[in-house]
């Protein structure tokens, strides 16, 4: 008998597969502090994750440890998870896969970082190499910021951008300065979720 075979109401084996779990209600669960919700979810979803960061990143190691940075994500942000933008199993592969890549970023800009001031001999630093990693992060600023409403992305480009302080984004958009600050913080956490940064 298969361990995943299931018992008939009479005791006898089926072939009929357990149900999937609902990862979006274990989400729900996880977002509430629900650890056996959370086991449950990383059971479900630990291999893909594993195999997606594996994909990403060479090292068995170092994928593995990205892997469960990405579960410690999933248990402190998943209230912000959406069914209405995509699936539970879509948003958690999604920051895997953001997860991975900034890992890749990191180890390589470490490795620039070593051989730039290596003086016995090893390869240049490669400028063009940090210059198109840049460019790619500018692109991907700029893309993050075309998602937040245009309130939130005027207030955020005035205070980040050009320096002025809340008072002064206030002046500049003819509003008052709470609701300044209100949608300056929900665009910073926009452009973190986009950005698949920590807070």
């Amino acid at each position: 008998m298969a361990s995943s075979a299931r018992l008939s109401i009479a005791g006898e084996p089926t072939d009929e597969p357990a149900a999937a779990p609902d990862l979006g209600d274990l989400l729900t669960r996880v977002s509430l502090g629900d650890e056996s919700a959370f086991g449950a979810l990383f059971d479900a979803l630990g291999s893909s994750v594993y195999g997606l960061a594996r994909r990403v990143i060479r090292d068995p190691a170092r994928a593995e440890e990205v892997s469960q940075e990405v579960f410690m994500q999933v248990w402190q942000t998943a209230a912000r998870f959406d069914s209405s933008r995509g699936s539970a199993k879509s948003w958690v592969l999604t920051l895997a896969h953001r997860r991975a890549v900034d890992a890749v970023r990191h180890d390589q800009a470490a490795t620039n970082r070593e051989n730039k001031y290596d003086w016995s001999g090893g390869p240049d630093y490669d400028e063009v190499e940090e210059a198109v990693t840049i460019s790619l992060e500018h692109e991907q600023v700029r893309r993050c910021l075309d998602g937040l409403t245009d309130l939130q992305r005027e207030a955020v480009t005035l205070a980040y951008y050009q320096g002025y302080t809340y008072a002064e984004v206030a002046t500049a958009l003819a509003a008052n300065t709470a609701t300044v600050k209100t949608r300056m913080r929900d665009g910073i956490v926009r452009l973190r979720d986009c950005m698949g940064v920590e807070a």
